[in-house]
């Protein structure tokens, strides 16, 4: 089988003592690309530097955090247009809104994200969504563009905002919290939803599976969001892993040189 992992953060340090063992045995069982995605500018380099370190597997996307607003400078949107012009990452990303804290500053969220939207359309790149009890408000942001599309990054919305974000070319990704049994609402959704609007996701260092609650949350846990996911849509592992690989490359493979011809 070959696996996609669209949402890893191997640049954190969580990862340090034993990085490139993990990628090594990621290699070995059938990884074919792991998307790491930026959340401050001072992170960028170390992204560039490890996907181009390791360019068969990982793939950089660059963007600012809603939740690191306080980190973010005009001048970082510069520096990321000159970073898409000069390095070209596969998405723009992690962006978007985050409104589950009560006390956030939402209109300096908006304000970059809406910015980063608009690079991302200029540039004519994908974008990878962090969203929470935003959904609404980022759809509407997404309609009023020409995107080439993107990844809702750990959706957790509603059937209704799933289909609209499929309508307008995204992808949805689904990660760890799907292999909890309470997350009856969200398996339902990876049971209804066509699988040619699906990718999968660890989110690692964060967001482990179900069986490794309170642990460093690893790209090679992937098999076992692979493996919910069959559970749940009565689906072989084999179909799940090449469907979403599938839909990953379609999206991601202009700029990783693997599109599908």
């Amino acid at each position: 089988m070959k696996l996609f992992d669209t949402h890893c953060h191997l640049d954190f340090p969580a990862f340090d003592p034993d990085r490139e063992e993990l990628l090594r045995g990621c290699r070995e069982r059938g990884f074919v690309g792991i998307v790491v995605p930026g959340v401050t500018r001072e992170g960028w380099e170390g992204i560039s530097v490890l996907c181009a370190t390791h360019r068969d597997l990982l793939h950089p996307a660059l963007g600012l955090h809603p939740l690191f607003t306080d980190h973010h400078r005009e001048a970082d949107l510069e520096e990321l247009a000159t970073q898409i012009q000069h390095h070209r990452p596969v998405a723009i990303g992690e962006i978007g809104l985050d409104f589950y804290l009560p006390d956030v500053d939402r209109g300096r969220q908006q304000h970059y994200f809406e910015l980063q939207l608009d690079l991302a359309q200029e540039a004519e790149l994908p974008v990878i969504l962090h969203v929470r009890k935003a959904h609404d408000i980022v759809l509407h942001a997404l309609r009023r563009r020409r995107l080439v599309g993107g990844v809702a990054h750990a959706f957790s919305g509603s059937r209704q905002q799933a289909e609209q974000y499929l309508e307008l070319g995204f992808k949805l990704g689904f990660g760890g919290a799907v292999t909890y049994p309470r997350a009856r609402r969200l398996r339902r959704l990876a049971r209804e939803l066509p699988l040619s609007g699906l990718v999968l996701e660890t989110d690692a260092p964060d967001m482990p599976p179900a069986g490794h609650r309170g642990e460093r949350n690893r790209p090679d846990h992937l098999f076992e969001v692979l493996d919910t996911m069959a559970q749940i849509r009565d689906e072989a592992p084999e179909r799940i892993a090449e469907q979403t690989t599938a839909n990953a490359l379609a999206l991601f493979g202009q700029a990783t040189g693997d599109a599908p011809s």
